[in-house]
């Protein structure tokens, strides 16, 4: 019998090559997973075209197709060394899609608004759409404009966002070099008010406090052990990049992104913002880590009167008190000086503020992704960052109107989006928050190359892949994208994590005032809770909330603590819940319209404000679409919508004839006691918690330890004197127990808490 040289060979090799395997493979249904000993497990879908690699007896996955072990796909490299490797075999089209970040993505998709999205060419139907299946607008950018970067904002459930996951990590896997996709997210572990804590059952995700209640609880430690919980619930989710923390120090008391923050210490914040990454990077990178994308770079707090930089009224961070360099702290000292292996945080994302006439290399006062001194000068070579460098959501993009967001070019607004992009690109920026085309991020290429040449725009663009590839590398989702859903729905909002964050929501409650020892209640005493009015409102995107009445909070619940009563001669004391005063932006257009230049003062006080304590010239103005820059609003008087809170504690203290009012007062910034304080026996501050939390502490269960992570100011004129940068300069309130209401103040049972945290913090 004659055999053929191939056949020959087969027979002689194949047994040499089985003997050699070492890993074994299993089926999870749409996926397979390969399991290497004492190596990396490998996940790949069947529908992919990607095949298994044996060398040296391992498994790696042929993302690319071409039969061979490329170095990008040997998971014992570095990831620099794999990141390198694969940026240099990708196109300058690939390159450009690495550089997109999606805009927000709902899972499903909303059949209109800023979340929506068509399944073949059809909005969303319960009952007929698979809400875990692409939309048309996601298989499109992720595959005619690359774009590996998603941003995912509310989903259905854990179950279906890691169906969701799984089909769009096989449909990444089946194009191109198999790059996974990073998803990311904003923070999503807020508190449902109403929702009942029970110990024995779960949640869709553990619920904590807002990040000033974080600060409020002046432990480090704890908000490491949040970010390590967080991480497993973000990985077990697909997510494996937040966007966060927010460490901006809100030194401006009217910002309203106050709440988002670490309150106003430099010291507290950068504690705190290594501490959160620590937690969601692991210590050490693998399949635990989350990349963070720290913001906002050089820090955002100190917008101008408060107005906000999504906004073109918003646009200047200003600088009365010289304190720019302050505004890094949490940074320099914080996120990007970690004590654990992963170093620094592995992303930054700078704020959509100019830092006005802060440049002083090239003098220009432009949005701060597109500001050459700011990213590279300062970011990169002074401070030596080489992670990736994100822009804000939506900077190049057109700007028509002062207080829609929309396009936020602030100070290029006459550059084109194409020129916007290149413009990013040279200051030293690595990705387009909120872009999904590829379009002109090529169109800033070919500018860079009329300009310095194909070598080095290449090699420009090839540095930001390196930066962003190496990310995607070092959480392991090359080697398994795949999700186990049962493990996911195991893992997400599991007892243990949901317990941990509800002792965390009560070491985060701040009690303010405690007049005559008045808490805790701990007999089941009988409360009158009167109900609360709230005023209709737009969100930040413009959906509207209609006027309602009703209880502030849930009487079963309150039920379960004391006797309710809805007569107040009946009642031991009364519970008034209240949030703190709602501020407008500091805008009106109806003021433009009869002549005025829009501009309005932002109040943190209930009743009607007059600014007459305000600047007469504002330190910045400017934007194409007005004919001037003086941006002042003084002697203009504001209204705040929910006036009605301070007139609900007023009315109640009549009501009770001098029995006990206990307010419990949920805020997002600073604002002004002097209205309610002398009307209450007791006051709870709170930042983000289940009202259970609230009711824990007021019966005695719990004992307060929090404080105050920034200052509560005596009044309007206070804030109007306050410099926007500086930290710790307000004339801070004094109630009737003598007590000021200073950072670091706070109270427990005994009385005033009083150890070294505050001075640790303040430093001062």
């Amino acid at each position: 019998m004659k055999y053929s040289l191939s056949l020959l060979l087969f027979v002689m090799v194949t047994p040499s090559l089985q003997a050699q395997k070492k890993w074994g493979e299993i089926s999870k249904g749409t996926y397979n997973i390969v399991k290497n000993p004492n190596g990396q497990t490998l996940g790949y879908s069947l529908s992919s075209g990607v095949k298994i690699l044996t060398v040296d007896g391992l498994a790696f996955k042929d993302l690319n197709k071409n039969g061979k072990l490329d170095k990008f796909e040997d998971w014992r490299l570095p990831p620099l060394v794999r990141a390198k490797d694969l940026a240099s075999k990708l196109t300058v089209e690939e390159i450009a899609g690495l550089m997109l970040y999606s805009a927000h993505q709902s899972i499903p998709a909303r059949a209109g608004g800023y979340f929506a999205g068509t399944y073949n060419g059809k909005h969303f139907i319960k009952g007929e759409t698979d809400p875990s299946d692409l939309t048309d607008q996601q298989k499109k950018f992720l595959q005619e404009d690359n774009l590996r970067h998603v941003l995912l904002t509310t989903v259905q459930s854990p179950e279906i966002v890691a169906q969701w996951n799984n089909k769009l990590q096989a449909f990444c896997e089946s194009l191109g070099k198999g790059i996974p996709a990073n998803n990311s997210s904003d923070p999503r572990h807020s508190t449902i008010a109403r929702a009942e804590y029970d110990a024995a059952s779960g949640g869709e995700i553990s619920m904590w406090p807002g990040s000033l209640g974080m600060a409020a609880t002046f432990d480090p430690a704890l908000i490491e052990r949040f970010g390590k919980i967080a991480a497993a619930e973000y990985r077990a989710l697909g997510i494996t990049t937040a966007l966060s923390p927010q460490v901006d120090i809100a030194t401006e008391p009217r910002w309203a992104r106050f709440n988002g923050t670490f309150g106003e210490s430099p010291l507290l914040s950068a504690a705190m913002a290594q501490a959160y990454c620590d937690g969601f990077q692991s210590n050490a990178w693998g399949l635990k880590s989350v990349n963070v994308m720290v913001k906002h770079w050089p820090g955002g707090g100190s917008g101008e009167a408060g107005r906000d930089a999504h906004f073109a009224n918003g646009k200047y961070a200003v600088y009365p008190g010289n304190n720019f360099k302050e505004h890094m702290i949490p940074f320099l000292q914080g996120a990007f000086k970690l004590k654990g292996q992963t170093k620094m945080a592995s992303a930054v994302m700078p704020y959509y503020s100019i830092s006005w006439n802060q440049d002083t290399k090239n003098g220009e006062n432009v949005g701060n992704s597109y500001n050459r001194y700011i990213i590279t000068d300062l970011l990169r070579i002074k401070y030596k960052y080489d992670g990736v460098v994100c822009t804000d959501w939506g900077i190049t993009k057109q700007h028509t109107v002062m207080d829609s967001i929309e396009g936020k070019p602030w100070g290029v607004e006459k550059l084109t989006e194409g020129e916007r992009h290149y413009k990013a690109l040279m200051a030293g920026v690595d990705q387009f928050g909120g872009n999904n085309d590829v379009k002109p991020v090529m169109e800033a290429y070919a500018l860079g190359v009329k300009e310095h040449g194909e070598a080095k725009m290449r090699a420009r663009m090839e540095s930001s892949a390196v930066r962003l590839l190496q990310n995607i590398f070092r959480v392991g989702i090359f080697e398994n994208p795949y999700l186990d859903i049962q493990e996911t729905k195991a893992i997400v909002g599991k007892p243990e994590y949901m317990k941990a964050g509800y002792e965390a929501q009560l070491r985060s409650v701040v009690l303010l005032k405690n007049q005559g020892n008045v808490l805790p209640v701990t007999s089941k005493k009988t409360v009158y809770v009167p109900k609360r009015f709230v005023a209709a409102s737009r969100n930040f995107f413009g959906m509207a909330t209609p006027a309602s009445t009703d209880y502030p909070v849930s009487l079963d619940l309150v039920k379960k603590y004391f006797n309710v009563t809805e007569n107040p001669d009946e009642a031991d004391f009364a519970f008034v819940a209240i949030t703190n005063p709602s501020a407008t932006s500091g805008y009106d257009k109806k003021d433009l319209k009869n002549g005025g230049n829009g501009y309005f003062p932002i109040s943190l006080q209930y009743g009607d404000y007059t600014a007459t304590d305000a600047r007469e010239i504002s330190i910045a103005g400017g934007d194409p679409t007005e004919t001037f820059n003086n941006r002042t609003y003084k002697n203009k008087t504001t209204k705040t919508a929910n006036f009605t809170d301070a007139q609900l504690v007023i009315e109640t203290k009549a009501k009770m004839k001098g029995k006990p009012v206990i307010v419990s007062v949920s805020t997002t910034n600073p604002m002004i006691f002097g209205e309610i304080e002398k009307e209450a026996s007791a006051i709870l501050l709170s930042f983000g918690v289940q009202d259970q939390a609230i009711f824990e502490i007021l019966s005695g269960k719990s004992e307060p330890s929090a404080r105050l992570p920034m200052q509560m100011p005596v009044d309007m004129k206070a804030v109007e004197k306050q410099a926007e940068d500086v930290p710790f300069d307000m004339e801070c309130y004094k109630d009737t127990e003598g007590n000021r209401y200073d950072f670091g103040f706070g109270m427990n049972w005994k009385g005033v808490i009083k150890d070294q945290k505050t001075t640790q913090f303040r430093g001062k």
